[in-house]
């Protein structure tokens, strides 16, 4: 693959994080591929900035046009894999290709039940009590050079409920109908809420598929870093032309 062939590649963070969490990914794929991170609104750089998922695409949208070659892969984990999905149906002249990483759960139904009560609950909690908690879970379960972006970017606690107000009750498998690029679906093999509905996902459009990431749980890119990179970076392979 030639240099002029490389499909740029836009990260999107999930919950509370910012774009520090693709810090061991862009450093990995930087030499082959034209590669961004965002954070999305109400996150990291962008923490004063209301949510929605309508700000969201436009940030995504704007992370690529400023790459400048043309329509790009969106790898979105979790709150950002469901904002990848919007960004699909509202841009889909922008999109090479979407990888979902723990976003392919149905968020209507029973099953969000309790997590509108966690979106409620975590404001009320203080922040600086949330951040520190964080902070001494990621250190115990990953080594410096995979959570100290992340952890230097801050935790937007107060952006929660607003963020998944409105996920809740708004994505099923059927949103996959509105992609019109190939779609990798990269889940860790251990989490199973998150890719409860990764089949029906996976039925509901004809160019994707699914692909497990052993012994890692939701924060597969944390868990197995090099596995996860090395999955992204096939399927941009295989979108070039």
């Amino acid at each position: 693959m030639t240099a002029a062939d490389a499909v740029p590649v836009v990260f999107v963070h999930g919950t509370r994080f910012s774009a520090g969490q693709w810090s061991v990914q862009l450093a990995a794929l930087e030499d082959e591929f034209p590669v961004a991170a965002v954070d999305l609104p109400g996150h990291g750089e962008r923490a004063d900035e209301p949510w929605s998922l309508s700000a969201a695409t436009d940030v995504i949208a704007g992370a690529v046009d400023a790459l400048g070659r043309g329509p790009a892969l969106v790898v979105g984990h979790s709150l950002g894999g469901y904002a990848a999905l919007e960004f699909a149906r509202r841009c889909p002249q922008r999109l090479r290709g979407l990888v979902l990483a723990g976003a392919s759960a149905s968020t209507r139904g029973p099953w969000a039940a309790p997590y509108r009560w966690v979106a409620g609950l975590v404001p009320r909690l203080p922040a600086d009590r949330l951040a520190r908690w964080n902070d001494r879970l990621l250190r115990r379960l990953y080594p410096p050079r995979v959570v100290e972006a992340t952890i230097r970017g801050g935790y937007a606690f107060h952006t929660l409920p607003a963020a998944w107000g409105e996920v809740l009750g708004r994505f099923d498998a059927s949103a996959m109908r509105h992609v019109g690029a190939p779609v990798l679906i990269l889940n860790g093999e251990k989490d199973t809420v998150f890719r409860a509905d990764e089949r029906d996902f996976a039925r509901a459009h004809p160019r994707a598929r699914v692909e497990l990431i052993p012994r890692a749980r939701h924060l597969a890119n944390f868990d197995a870093p090099d596995a996860f990179t090395d999955a992204v970076r096939r399927f941009a392979r295989e979108l070039a032309p």
